[in-house]
């Protein structure tokens, strides 16, 4: 099938790994121009290897943080007229109310919550100014649906990302420019690993036994 992405400019955030990592793979297999942003420059080398050994593509890459206003300034430097822009970044830890203090709760929130709602922002304004047709999805997560204690932050910032998604996408669609959200259920990824290894030591004292948490998932 083609999805007629040939020569679209796709720009990822958080796209070094995990879901971010596929989403690129898979959109240069369908002839598409992926960037990769994210604060690793050496996970960015690595996944742009990956990228090119798997589909023949090179992917351009942006070390910039999307929690800081310079991170913002050189993703629009970088972005150009970008046709489809994926949000991904994110790294909310687990815990409930008392396992996370206020500074550790702002501070994943500026990344995951505030950072895709100022790229949503300035993406938006530029394609409307632009005139130009275009997509913004917002990878968000299950949990904004399902909320769960032992991942109180990130069910909190998913639950408003869920709103604002769907309040922006309703009025953007005016303007041709879809913007919509994606709530992938777990994914097997490091950061998933690593949120999982921190929940076993907490509840056995033993990290090792993190893939008994996963036998709920499909």
């Amino acid at each position: 099938m083609d999805l007629q992405l040939k020569n679209k400019r796709v720009v990822i955030t958080g796209g070094s790994r995990g879901i971010g990592l596929a989403i690129a793979v898979a959109f240069a297999r369908e002839g598409a121009l992926p960037q990769i942003v994210s604060r690793s420059q050496e996970s960015l080398v690595k996944a742009a290897v990956l990228i090119k050994e798997q589909t023949g593509v090179d992917a351009q890459t942006l070390s910039a943080d999307m929690a800081t206003a310079e991170g913002l300034q050189a993703l629009m430097q970088a972005a150009g007229a970008a046709d489809i822009v994926v949000n991904n970044a994110g790294a909310i830890p687990g815990g409930s109310l008392g396992d996370i203090d206020e500074a550790r709760w702002r501070q994943s929130w500026e990344l995951k919550l505030f950072g895709y709602i100022n790229v949503v922002r300035a993406m938006l304004e530029r394609m409307q100014s632009d005139g130009r047709a275009g997509v913004i999805a917002n990878i968000i997560g299950m949990a904004g649906a399902a909320p769960r204690n032992e991942y109180l932050a990130g069910s909190t910032a998913n639950a408003a990302l869920m709103a604002f998604t769907q309040a922006v996408g309703a009025a953007s669609v005016r303007s041709g420019i879809r913007v919509f959200g994606i709530n992938p259920s777990p994914t097997r990824s490091d950061r998933m690993e690593t949120m999982l290894r921190a929940q076993a030591e907490k509840k056995w004292g033993d990290a090792g036994r993190w893939m008994e948490l996963t036998s709920h998932m499909p």
